[in-house]
């Protein structure tokens, strides 16, 4: 079962290279960020005559997941729980039916900036509703899988200039701090089990020629619950998609289980 994590940065801005790369990378499952689309203006179409069942949880000009499969999905619930007032569109969950059945959650974490301040606020207590919910979801001890654009640089290895970061809600200690809260209730990073060294980027900003400059950070990650992990046969980043015609700034981010 190949699953896939992809901030698209908008599905009209990415109408055309979407379909291209799902054809070439054949993901099983892709889950999608920043849809920017209501669920009714979404072009499912296009994604259920590639062969996709689609679900979506959409918010007008801004936020946004998706769920893509190719398998068959079951259980699909919409918002991260915690807060009855949360009106942002950003988490997705459901279970695929594989070989085996995997439960697969898409986030679309808060950026937090400027930090400090209510969006840095609404980043650290959206994190500590992630990690009750992950809590929650390890007790079913099905392989799970939690992906997406967490907007969290957990390493300096993870920047191309970590220096440049220092004082932003990516990359400050209270973030860093709580996403560690949350790799401790025993998940496993995907990429860095298999990719120690350095380089390895999924983001490159528009500006300052970024990717020319390869000044890019990694933000978007799969943890692999135990279960999950032990299932775990590959897993890669899709680098080249940043370089082609209308981008997101973020590249796809991949796993393959024996599921």
């Amino acid at each position: 079962m190949k699953i896939a994590t992809f901030n698209i940065n908008g599905i009209k801005a990415r109408i055309e290279a979407l379909p291209v790369w799902l054809a070439e990378a054949r993901p099983d499952v892709a889950l999608l960020q920043e849809i920017k689309s209501v669920d009714e203006a979404f072009p499912r179409e296009i994604f259920e005559d590639m062969g996709f069942a689609v679900e979506t949880h959409g918010q007008k000009g801004f936020n946004g997941v998706a769920i893509l499969s190719r398998l068959p999905l079951e259980d699909v619930s919409r918002g991260l729980p915690g807060d009855a007032t949360d009106e942002q569109a950003r988490w997705i969950e459901a279970t695929v039916l594989g070989r085996r059945a995997v439960r697969v959650a898409g986030l679309y974490l808060p950026n937090g900036n400027p930090a400090p301040g209510p969006k840095f606020d609404y980043k650290l207590a959206w994190m500590a509703r992630m990690r009750a919910r992950a809590a929650d979801l390890l007790a079913a001890e099905l392989p799970l899988v939690l992906a997406g654009d967490y907007n969290i640089i957990p390493q300096p290895e993870d920047a191309a200039r970590p220096d440049a970061w220092v004082g932003d809600a990516l990359f400050l200690p209270e973030s860093r701090a709580a996403f560690r809260r949350i790799m401790n209730l025993g998940f496993t990073d995907a990429i860095r089990a298999r990719h120690p060294e350095p380089g390895l980027y999924s983001f490159w900003d528009y500006q300052a020629g970024a990717w020319d400059r390869n000044n890019g950070i990694r933000i978007d990650h799969l943890l692999l619950s135990p279960q999950a992990a032990d299932l775990l046969a590959d897993c890669g980043i899709d680098q080249d998609v940043r370089g082609r015609d209308k981008p997101s700034d973020h590249v796809p981010v991949w796993v393959e289980l024996d599921a």
